[in-house]
């Protein structure tokens, strides 16, 4: 394994006080997270998150201010990554059509209410206050990956 960590963005993107979430495993893991992905080396983050947005939900978004900055890691493996969750709005797109990611992760995709969202399993744990919070920039360190 590379010990270098890994760069990802992901978007909170909430449609009448409902969070968007997705599958966090294409395994089958019942485990959900805002959605997004890696960064491609000579895109900005702003790019390559609109990029992971339209592959896993069809939707095209505007993109706002960085809400929290997540570290997850499995010292197993010595796998690092950090992740960079914005705000963002839609802008086009159906956000209640069906969709097939083309790269076959997001098999499910759930808007769900703050109360809904603390009754299923899901990671950060900071993201309940990231997504309906005060619209601070938290710093979430370093959690243990879960599956």
């Amino acid at each position: 394994m590379n010990p270098r960590a890994r760069l990802a963005v992901r978007a909170l993107i909430l449609r009448e006080d409902r969070l968007l979430m997705v599958n966090a495993f294409a395994t089958g893991s019942d485990l959900l997270c805002a959605p997004g992905g890696g960064v491609e080396i000579g895109q900005s983050l702003h790019d390559n998150l609109k990029r992971e947005i339209h592959e896993e939900t069809g939707l095209t978004i505007e993109v706002g201010a960085v809400a929290l900055v997540n570290e997850f890691h499995n010292p197993a493996d010595r796998f690092h990554q950090v992740d960079i969750y914005f705000r963002a709005t839609i802008t086009a797109g159906d956000p209640g059509a069906d969709w097939t990611d083309p790269e076959g992760v997001v098999t499910q995709r759930h808007w769900l209410t703050s109360e809904e969202l603390m009754t299923r399993r899901f990671k950060p744990d900071s993201l309940p206050d990231a997504a309906w919070g005060d619209g601070g920039v938290l710093y979430d360190p370093l959690e243990l990956l879960v599956k």
